[in-house]
């Protein structure tokens, strides 16, 4: 039956008694080529624009016209698609008085709007290819604006689109309808289409389902197939740029700003110099920089690698070093985790600067940290259903001069990641820097090498450890960069003394307890963990007794990393014993007495090495090491690797010098870089895909707190997830919600004092 549906104005989106500006088809295409428009001509200071900027940081072989006006044509044709019956029926489904009404999770729509913007616009190609911009790059880049053409579940396809079971099998579109005879006339005016208006065939009113099927085989076949790109990574920029002008199109409205003011007001929002000495004087605290800092900010390459050993001050000088490299930028600082961008962003530029923290869960460690008090929070990218609070959230970064991130939030860009797509414009103007670069996985350190290569920003890495094979792909990836050693006279300190036994050594540990010191002990599994500090229970050591691990739920987790920052603390004057796993070699910033450790693979060693004496007191503390037989998470020759290291230097006392000198000699050590980027090797694929290699939790609800959680409104079920291993076809069968996969208690079981495990009665 033909759909009864005739608007009388096309929409765009769903409106509450509004039918006009930014609701309707025309006015919001407006808005989003006004958005692009703006990117790319906004001023970043008096000389320059982000446009200017952009054609520098991503050596683009164009002028300014010739991107502005590819962007531009993207942003015109990217929602065409919804002039349609289907979309249209979905946006008025609350309307009393449309007919059809509808529900799109009853009836969802036979294809994707964007499927239906490039459908239509390939058959107005002729027309459009006499506009200003580059067609195809234009085209390609209006298709994959939702993250959604070319891949699934983050694999490619060669799919255009996906066609839904539907009810009605046919689509109407609504082409000769007043509102899209004024986006042809837009596009006369705004886009310097020609006056006549060319097609490359006869347009059908109706399509049926087999019609959009032989459609998208067509444009697969004769449109992505044949094409050839003249420069991918002018591609890539074009889609960032539109995702981002589209998501102000979008969201701003919204907030009753004006697009065009907000966007040069935030984006003209860049570090100076007083900001950065404020950084820097703060932490100092009236001492002055060390040699090695200063360094740090004579570096002139436009890339630079700190190795320095923990504790050296590797942070403060990143701040100096940035005073040369991030003046009239934004500084995007990039931890591997939460926990560690979080105690950055608190320790650092918090109260120094206009800043933000931007991660999934900055605003619970936030208000965690503050006054304890429940707060709106948001939640990962990847499941939140409103992309409209996905969106405000990312522009944070767009009006700050200072972002405090996890590594995701820029190199998610490799993998068209929503935050930092969305984020596009703040780092096409910024400086970057890389903390902990020893713990990148074999994809996250492709995916740097890829944004070096790409990316021709100030670029400063930081480690405490470099493999040489690692220093050797950085090379080849920029060319010429800058290397500063750490602190020569700290790194000559002997400031560890090896040990080594197949079995832990108790007996050291209550010694050391007893003498009031502080024993920090990392297990390289989660199980052993519980394990040791149960064990630890049964022997009544008379000090203060902690467990810190991934496994709890985020609002316990935050508890006990504070519980063990705290412990550690100078003015803590009481023994403690701190049992944690991998979470020690990155987020917590602390001075052990006394190291037990389970053998690992040797930068891992090392990260937990720099947890000891960090604070050093003169001479050489005692590293104990031993065998773990699990040999779980590390491969049988990393954990090879890590006891040949432990050999070399057994009843030794140990420098940080001592440990970089041993990995330059071993280059053998495990290197394998992924560097396959949907965002630059996609060509008209645009789809997100996992950043990092594919681990085995899952994020989960417990269902012995069900009570609890289901209580809470969605932005605060963060507070209640546990990351669990579990097989991803396992928890694909449990119950949901929210999104969020639902532990059943049979499987695992939960203790706020020790978190999450396996159910006993599942053993």
């Amino acid at each position: 039956m033909q759909p009864k549906l005739k608007p009388d104005r096309l929409l765009a989106k769903s409106v509450e008694g509004r039918w006009k500006g930014s609701y309707s088809l025309v006015g919001h295409t407006a808005d989003v080529v006004r958005a692009v428009t703006t990117l790319v001509d906004a001023k970043i200071s008096e000389q320059e624009t982000l446009g200017d900027r952009i054609l520098q940081q991503f050596d683009l072989p164009c002028d300014i016209n010739y991107l502005r006006n590819t962007v531009r044509l993207a942003a015109y044709i990217h929602d065409w698609g919804k002039a349609n019956s289907h979309f249209q029926g979905v946006v008025r489904q609350d309307m009393a008085d449309a007919a059809p009404r509808r529900n799109p999770l009853k009836t969802p729509q036979l294809v994707r709007h964007e499927i239906l913007s490039l459908l239509i616009a390939w058959e107005f190609r002729d027309w459009l290819k006499a506009a200003d911009g580059d067609f195809m790059t234009a085209f390609v880049a209006a298709g994959g604006h939702h993250l959604k053409l070319g891949g699934k579940e983050g694999k490619a396809t060669d799919e255009v689109g996906e066609l839904r079971p539907c009810e009605d099998d046919r689509i109407t579109l609504y082409l000769r309808h007043p509102d899209f005879k004024r986006l042809i006339r837009f596009g006369k005016k705004q886009l310097n289409c020609p006056a006549k208006v060319k097609l490359a065939g006869k347009l059908k009113p109706t399509w049926w389902a087999s019609e959009v099927k032989q459609r998208r085989e067509s444009l697969l076949r004769q449109g992505f197939r044949d094409w050839e790109q003249d420069n991918p990574v002018l591609t890539a920029v074009v889609k960032a740029l539109l995702v981002a002008g589209d998501a102000v199109g979008s969201a701003i409205p919204a907030t009753k700003l004006r697009i065009d003011q907000w966007l040069k007001e935030a984006l003209r929002c860049t570090l100076t110099e007083q900001d950065l000495d404020k950084v820097i004087e703060a932490r100092l605290e009236g001492h002055k920089l060390r040699r090695f800092q200063i360094k740090l900010g004579d570096i002139t390459e436009r890339v630079g690698l700190a190795r320095a050993g923990c504790g050296t001050g590797k942070t403060v000088g990143a701040y100096n070093w940035a005073k040369r490299h991030a003046i009239g930028r934004k500084l995007f600082f990039c931890y591997p985790t939460t926990g560690t961008s979080t105690e950055g962003f608190v320790d650092y530029v918090q109260k120094e600067i206009k800043s933000v923290l931007l991660h999934g869960r900055a605003e619970v460690d936030l208000a965690m940290k503050q006054t304890g008090e429940e707060a709106e929070v948001l939640v990962d990218e990847e499941e939140l259903p409103n992309e409209v609070d996905l969106k405000l959230s990312s522009f944070k970064a767009w009006d700050k001069p200072a972002i405090v991130c996890t590594i995701d939030t820029v190199l998610g860009l490799t993998q068209c990641n929503r935050r930092p797509m969305y984020s596009f414009p703040a780092m096409a103007n910024a400086a970057f820097v890389f903390d902990e670069v020893h713990s990148y996985d074999n994809a996250l350190f492709g995916a740097l090498l890829r944004f070096l290569e790409t990316v021709k920003a100030p670029i400063l890495l930081m480690s405490a450890s470099f493999l040489p094979a690692q220093v050797d792909a950085i090379k080849a990836a920029v060319g010429n960069f800058e290397s500063v050693e750490g602190h020569t006279e700290l790194e000559k300190e002997k400031r560890y003394h090896f040990h080594y036994a197949d079995e832990a050594n108790w007996d050291r540990v209550q010694q050391e307890l007893e003498a009031g010191g502080k024993v920090l002990w990392v297990c390289n599994q989660v199980s052993t963990a519980i394990a040791v500090y149960e064990k630890a229970q049964k022997l009544n050591f008379d000090s203060q007794l902690l467990l810190y691990h991934s496994r709890f739920c985020y609002e316990h987790r935050v508890q006990h990393h504070e519980a063990v920052i705290d412990a550690f603390k100078p003015e803590n004057k009481e023994p403690v014993l701190a049992i944690t796993t991998q979470v020690a070699e990155m987020s917590l910033d602390l001075s052990a007495t006394l190291l037990i450790s389970q053998i690992a693979e040797p930068p891992a060693l090392i990260q937990r090495l720099g947890r000891l004496n960090r604070k050093y007191c003169g001479h050489a503390l005692d590293a104990w090491f031993y065998l773990d037989p699990k040999k779980q998470p590390y491969s049988l020759d990393k954990l090879k690797q890590g006891r040949a290291m432990i050999d070399t230097f057994l009843d030794q006392a140990v420098t940080q010098a001592d440990l970089a000198q041993w990995l330059d000699q071993h280059p053998d050590l495990d290197f394998n870089p992924k560097k396959q980027s949907v965002w630059l090797d996609g060509a008209w694929r645009t789809y997100p895909t996992a950043l990092r290699e594919s681990g085995v939790t899952v994020t989960c609800l417990l269902e012995q707190y069900k009570e609890v959680w289901s209580k809470r409104p969605r932005n605060q079920l963060n507070l209640h997830t546990v990351p669990l291993v579990v097989d991803n076809w396992r928890a694909a069968n449990w119950e949901r919600h929210k999104h969020f996969p639902i532990a059943p208690m049979e499987h695992f079981e939960y203790d706020p004092e020790k978190g999450a495990f396996p159910s006993t009665s599942n053993s």
